[in-house]
């Protein structure tokens, strides 16, 4: 992959899914701008980079937008490979997967 110039998280610190994605820029050492979206007025920045949800977070890499927080986890993890996020061993992978939908279906619901 070609090398990374830029990476922006709009997110919101009320949102459990924007620090599950911030932790894991800062576990894998990603350097990043942080922009605090005021959810009850969103920013036209952010409405542009998720037209669809406009809904934090959103990860801009180059300017190219990512949404919903499981997918960027796996843009992260893809993108930067050290330290992974996940075990090497895929049993103790799906485990890991396991507990983590289990975790985003809770807070959703919620």
């Amino acid at each position: 992959m070609e090398r990374v110039k830029k990476v922006k998280l709009y997110g919101s610190e009320t949102s459990l899914f924007c620090v599950m994605v911030h932790h894991a820029l800062k576990l894998k050492g990603v350097p990043y701008e942080y922009v605090e979206e005021d959810l009850q007025n969103k920013s036209e920045s952010l409405l542009k980079l998720n037209p669809v949800h406009k809904m934090v977070p959103v990860l801009a890499v180059d300017g190219k937008p990512i949404a919903e927080s499981l997918v960027i986890l796996e843009f992260i993890e893809d993108t930067w490979k050290e330290p992974p996020l996940l075990p090497l061993h895929p049993y103790m992978r799906a485990k890991a997967r396991f507990w983590a939908y289990f975790f985003y279906n809770k807070v959703q619901d919620d």
